[in-house]
C-alpha cells in the first residue's frame, strides 16, 4: 500500500476505533488492550537496538519491511496469548525478533516458502504470522496446512489482508473456514481466532 492512500484508509476506518460500538466483551477488551495498548514494553527499545545492529548486515528491507506499530503489535499478540509454537511464513524479516522475544523458550519456525515449512508430526501450530501477500495462493495454502493442525488456542496472523484485490478476496475464504471463530480485520493485518466456542463474528478496527 501506498502512503498516499493510508489517510484515505484512516478516514473510511475511522468510525472502527477504539472499541466503539462493539459489544462483546472478548472483542472490546482485545481491541482496547492489545491492538491499542500504548505501554512502552522494556523490551521494544532492546529490539528496536538489537534490529538496527542487524539491519546493517541484513539490510534495510529486511529492518523495514514491516512498520513499527505491526511489529510491537505482534510482540504484543504472541505476548498475550503464550503460544508453545510459532510459525513464521513469508519474507524474512525483523518481525522474527518481536516473535521470538514475546514467548521466551517458545519453539520458532521460520519458513521463507512452503517447501520449507517441515512441521513435527503432531505438533500443533499454536501461532501462525503468514506475510507474503504478493503471493496469495502461497498464503492460502500453507494455511490450509496450519489449519489442520490449529487448535481452539490457535491465532493466526495474515498480513495485507486489504492491500490488493485478490488478498480481499483470500481474507474473505480464510474468515469462512470451518475452524475459523472470530476474527479482527485491521487492513494491514488480519488475525483469526480458532476459538469456536464464541459467536463468529468479523470485527474491523482503525489500526
Amino acid at each position: 500500500m501506498t502512503l498516499l492512500m493510508r489517510p484515505f484508509v484512516w478516514l473510511c476506518r475511522f468510525r472502527h476505533r477504539c472499541g466503539y460500538g462493539v459489544h462483546s466483551p472478548f472483542a472490546f477488551e482485545f481491541i482496547t488492550r492489545v491492538i491499542y495498548e500504548r505501554t512502552p514494553y522494556y523490551k521494544y527499545e532492546d529490539l528496536k537496538q538489537e534490529q538496527k545492529k542487524l539491519a546493517a548486515e541484513k539490510g534495510r528491507h529486511w529492518a523495514k519491511r514491516e512498520s513499527t506499530k505491526v511489529k510491537q503489535f505482534l510482540f504484543r499478540l504472541v505476548n498475550r496469548v503464550q503460544p508453545a509454537t510459532v510459525v513464521d511464513v513469508g519474507a524474512s524479516s525483523a518481525a522474527s525478533l518481536y516473535l521470538k522475544a514475546a514467548k521466551v523458550g517458545a519453539d520458532y519456525l521460520f519458513a521463507a516458502d512452503r517447501t520449507e515449512l517441515f512441521l513435527e508430526s503432531g505438533v500443533p501450530v499454536d501461532f501462525l504470522y503468514l506475510h507474503d501477500y504478493r503471493q496469495p495462493e502461497l498464503m492460502q495454502q500453507v494455511f490450509d496446512i496450519c489449519a489442520a493442525r490449529s487448535t481452539e488456542r490457535s491465532v493466526f496472523v495474515v498480513e495485507g489482508i486489504g492491500y490488493t484485490k485478490k488478498m480481499r478476496a483470500l481474507w474473505k475464504t480464510l474468515q469462512q473456514a470451518p475452524q475459523v471463530g472470530i476474527t479482527f480485520d485491521l487492513y494491514d493485518l488480519g488475525i483469526l481466532f480458532f476459538d469456536r466456542s464464541k459467536i463468529k463474528q468479523d470485527y474491523i478496527v482503525n489500526f
